[in-house]
């Protein structure tokens, strides 16, 4: 607020909590934090009386990233109940990351321990139940740097991050930090938590400085949420795709290959193969043109899209050759090479749209502590495609899109929800482009979503700053949310390559591009889908979709024979000839989640027929050789997404 207002708030000695008693009693109980004129504040806050004062409640969409910040700093003050000498650095909330709802960073010689992570859990406790309050402090910016001097920490924060006067949260007697809030009015405000595990974080990402030692946490308003949250977070440990490419023999990264780049085996390369079949597949029924272009360039070309000014960070250095004065540098984006292909030649209005897609492998630097098995590496594939359109082109483009991102996630059994990012209007000074030409972009967005008859959440200021975009969330089998799909409109790279076609005016325009992806990351698909599914691909997508089981040695060969037909008819088919019992054999391919199991014994030889099992259903009888792979052909054709 206003200094003014503050000041005749102070006056009147109201405070945000006492206004909202008065207006709503009821709402005021259930606050945790209040929107004074629009901004999130302290329940304590002053305000006056021409303040629009409004609760913060437990459902509304800030309430949870608040409430979890607060438990930060509750843990923050048990650590230094406890460990009095440790300095603090950053202890935000998380959004849709799968360690957890809060991390805090610490710097302290002695690694935390397991035990540790109890007694803090502990003292956490005990502090709720002393209800000890959240207090805010103002300062002066150099008041602040001298009280602080000591702590190069809170210095740094203070003079990037605190303006000229910062703010400070205390709880309990030893804690205070640099904050800007807001909080929930005291300790005994947080119903359930819970502290998760303890990692390695270098300060401020840099591997350089000191390395920390980040504690994750979660909290939810209640115990059942927490316990909920729990189970799910012990069943995604099982379906965790680092394990799953272990113990399904998929993927491995090396010490020697390098950190971030990962080895498909012979299993987990014919699924990438299947999956980029179907996309190519459906590209060319789409009316796509397949592009294919290097994996280095000039570096020109990254400064002349933009990519060298706003990603240098991620980006791998350039190298230059004793022959050559240009300087090479290994792609991040696949956009500045198919514009190129749009400029090889002039285009016409006739000719548009143009639709340049391409399984492209692009390199960006992911530090470290960010990587993720197959979920953060630093070379990885993208489905990516570039559209280049007109304005009355614009709004079936993005229909055709969206069209493609509904068939392929529903081929793949995902629940989704979509998001219309757009500027900011309180501040349309940071985007690129005319308000008409934003207008357009916008208005062929949302009538595309509506033709399609999607309901889609409408986000503020999120916006690139280059045009605004569609965002398709999917939801996995126990109900995560993973960002895929983009469908970004753009007006920069066009402007900053000169893109032309010659309009029907026989006068030269700019086209539209759009960019699209609709798995985003290969490798990153590739892990949400074993995760998804648990490993239990469907039957289209596993490496091996039938194990032939002989329950003795005399009978393999028959059992080969059987397996031959099989593959014959399109089918991957494995036959287990060891001399194990068929309990081992079964339990093996159990293991190894293959969806059909051929039970082959004396009467299946006599009769022709097959005894089959499922790793879902277990036996479900004989059938006629005949209608078995009547019955998988059809589940592998129509590309069921049942395991």
């Amino acid at each position: 607020m206003e200094s003014s207002a503050v000041q005749s708030a102070a006056n009147a000695g109201l405070t945000a909590l006492r206004v909202l008693q008065t207006r709503d009693a009821a709402a005021a109980k259930r606050a945790i934090a209040a929107r004074v004129n629009g901004v999130l504040c302290d329940l304590s806050c002053l305000v006056s009386e021409t303040d629009t004062v409004e609760p913060v409640l437990p459902e509304d969409a800030d309430a949870l990233e608040i409430y979890r910040h607060s438990t930060a700093h509750l843990l923050a003050a048990a650590v230094l109940d406890l460990f009095p000498d440790t300095k603090l650095g950053a202890g935000p909330a998380l959004k849709d990351d799968p360690k957890g709802g809060f991390y805090y960073d610490f710097l302290q010689e002695k690694p935390f321990t397991p035990n540790d992570l109890a007694r803090i859990e502990k003292r956490m406790r005990e502090l709720v139940k002393r209800n000890v309050p959240f207090r805010r402090i103002e300062m002066s910016r150099d008041e602040a740097l001298q009280k602080f001097s000591a702590d190069e920490l809170k210095c740094y924060f203070i003079s990037e991050k605190g303006g000229e006067n910062p703010s400070f949260y205390t709880l309990g007697d030893r804690f205070i930090d640099f904050c800007r809030g807001p909080h929930v009015p005291s300790a005994g405000c947080i119903k359930a938590f819970k502290l998760l595990s303890v990692a390695g974080a270098y300060w401020l990402g840099d591997e350089k400085q000191p390395q920390m030692q980040r504690i994750y946490g979660t909290s939810f308003f209640t115990q059942e949420e927490l316990d909920a949250w729990l189970q799910q977070r012990e069943e995604a440990a099982k379906r965790d795709h680092r394990k799953l490419g272990r113990e399904l023999d998929l993927f491995s990264f090396t010490e020697e290959v390098g950190s971030g780049l990962v080895l498909f085996h012979p299993k987990g390369a014919l699924i990438l193969h299947l999956l980029q079949e179907f996309l190519y597949g459906e590209l060319l029924a789409r009316g796509y043109d397949l592009v294919r272009t290097p994996h280095i360039a000039s570096s020109r070309l990254w400064e002349t899209s933009g990519h060298t000014a706003k990603y240098r960070g991620d980006m791998y250095p350039a190298m230059q050759f004793e022959e050559e004065s240009v300087e090479y540098q290994l792609k991040p984006m696949n956009c500045p090479f198919h514009i190129q292909i749009y400029k090889s030649q002039p285009r016409s209005y006739r000719e548009l749209p143009l639709r340049y897609a391409e399984m492209g492998t692009v390199y960006r630097y992911e530090r470290s502590g960010v990587q993720h098995g197959l979920l953060r590496v630093r070379g990885f594939t993208q489905d990516d495609a570039h559209l280049f359109c007109t304005p009355e082109t614009l709004e079936a483009e993005i229909v055709g899109c969206l069209d493609f991102a509904q068939k392929v996630y529903a081929t793949f059994g995902f629940d989704y929800k979509v998001e219309l990012s757009v500027r900011d209007a309180q501040d349309q000074t940071k985007y690129l482009g005319s308000d008409d030409v934003w207008a357009l972009a916008e208005a062929a967005l949302t009538k595309a979503l509506d033709r399609l008859g999607l309901a889609y959440t409408r986000v503020e200021g999120e916006a690139a700053f280059y045009g605004p975009k569609i965002d398709i969330k999917v939801i996995d089998a126990i109900r995560r949310t993973w960002q895929l799909a983009t469908i970004q409109v753009d007006f920069n790279l066009p402007q900053r390559f000169g893109l032309e076609y010659i309009g029907a005016d026989n006068q030269p325009h700019m086209p539209i591009m759009v960019h699209r992806a609709i798995l985003g990351s290969l490798e990153r698909f590739f892990g949400l889908l074993i995760e998804h599914f648990g490993g239990k691909f469907p039957v289209w997508l596993s490496p091996v979709q039938v194990a032939v089981l002989p329950i003795a040695d005399r009978l393999n060969e028959q059992a080969a024979a059987v397996a031959r037909r099989l593959r014959a008819a399109g089918l991957r088919v494995e036959v287990d000839a060891r001399s194990e019992t068929i309990g081992a054999k079964i339990r093996q391919a159990q293991l190894r989640k293959v969806p059909y199991m051929i039970i082959f014994g004396d009467r299946e030889a006599e009769t022709g027929d097959v005894a089959v099992r499922t790793r879902s259903e277990g036996d479900i009888g004989t059938l006629p050789l005949d209608a078995f792979l009547a019955r998988i052909t059809h589940e592998v054709q129509q590309r069921l997404p049942t395991p």
